[in-house]
């Protein structure tokens, strides 16, 4: 409750009137009072507490790395009439003053403020910190309002289009109840929904227990987009360079997942996150990259392809670095591999069986991308 210089004024106060006792002198003694009953008209000071109501609002709770979010507090005197004061919210590392403007009882304010988006991650947003201090700051008292809540700071992303595979896979592949819906394989029986074609009726089933059954076929031929992200941090001496290779890494994936087709994103460290062409899928991807920091491990990019199901596209999102002879000796696992590579030092050539894009930012990959389609 006293701060610093609080302990300070008491503990001096304290020794100058023990001298000026002990030697007889009455005007220490006297200055020493004088310090004590500040620090007691401190305490006193901070003592009213306000009875606030506090509800927090995250407008929007997901947001991409350095776009707008911003926090509404809606503020309500449950007590008497409070004076303007000013409070502070908790948005990750960073503080945000909040200024409450003057509240009548039974009073409410609403108070909106923008929150710090610029870093990627889990962004903790409260409580709201009200702290009350004496004019001389010999007493501070913090008091907590309102429950904490999470902003989801998630990559940055931009369009890109699916890759094509370029080679047709077997109808008979693996399935789930998550595969997308088609015509080609049978999965599962399941109830007649208003809607389903009379043609996918199984009536022997249906006559046996008495309810509509249907056959659920699904299209298990869809080519699966492997996105494998260089994470160890000797790769990455720049934190921006990262950042900008999970921003590479996401649109890629969010791409492919907009496309309907499956998606899965590894680091030498083991998966991230794996999907089968579902509605909600991008948004999957974009929350599990949101936690992808640079971890040590013995595991390459090049150890992480070797470890997932050959076929389909891959993705390699690596530093300026790379090893493009040892990415080259798993190509004839994937039907297509390109190998995004973050602000390298100089030009290479790709090896044969492989495309090559640098890239210093967003917008540049966005703008080589099509070119892959053209090249291949």
């Amino acid at each position: 409750m006293l701060t610093p210089l609080g302990w300070g004024t008491a503990a001096g106060s304290a020794a100058l009137y023990a001298a000026g006792w002990w030697l007889g002198y009455p005007e220490p003694a006297m200055l020493a009072l004088a310090g004590l009953a500040a620090v007691a008209v401190a305490i006193g000071w901070t003592l009213p507490r306000p009875r606030l109501e506090v509800r927090r609002e995250i407008t929007p709770l997901r947001v991409g790395r350095g776009e707008p979010a911003v926090g509404v507090l809606h503020v309500t005197n449950k007590g008497r009439g409070v004076r303007a004061l000013t409070a502070y919210d908790a948005a990750g590392s960073t503080t945000v003053a909040v200024d409450v403007p003057r509240l009548r009882a039974g009073g409410t304010r609403t108070v909106t403020y923008r929150l710090p988006t610029g870093r990627r991650g889990e962004i903790p947003v409260g409580p709201l910190r009200l702290v009350r201090a004496d004019p001389l700051e010999l007493a501070r008292r913090v008091r907590e309002y309102g429950a904490p809540q999470t902003l989801l700071v998630r990559p940055r992303t931009v369009p890109l289009a699916l890759l094509p595979s370029g080679r047709a896979h077997h109808l008979d592949g693996p399935t789930s109840d998550r595969s997308p819906a088609g015509t080609a394989t049978f999965h599962a029986l399941r109830e007649y929904v208003i809607g389903d074609e009379m043609r996918h009726v199984h009536w022997k089933s249906s006559a046996r227990t008495g309810t509509l059954m249907v056959r659920q076929l699904v299209d298990a031929s869809l080519p699966t987009t492997t996105v494998v992200l260089e994470a160890r941090p000797e790769q990455w001496p720049e934190p921006d360079d990262f950042e900008l290779a999970v921003d590479a890494a996401a649109s890629v994936a969010a791409g492919a997942a907009g496309a309907g087709f499956p998606v899965r994103i590894r680091t030498g460290n083991g998966p991230v996150a794996e999907t089968r062409g579902g509605p909600d899928d991008a948004e999957v991807l974009l929350d599990r990259l949101t936690r992808v920091a640079p971890e040590p491990g013995p595991g390459s990019v090049v150890d992480a392809v070797r470890r997932v199901r050959a076929g389909g596209s891959l993705v390699v999102v690596a530093s300026g670095g790379a090893d493009l002879g040892r990415i080259a000796a798993v190509r004839k696992r994937f039907d297509r591999v390109v190998v995004l590579r973050v602000r390298p030092d100089r030009p290479a050539s790709a090896p044969p069986g492989m495309q090559l894009i640098d890239f210093a930012d967003l917008d540049a990959l966005a703008a080589s991308w099509p070119l892959l389609g053209r090249s291949r």
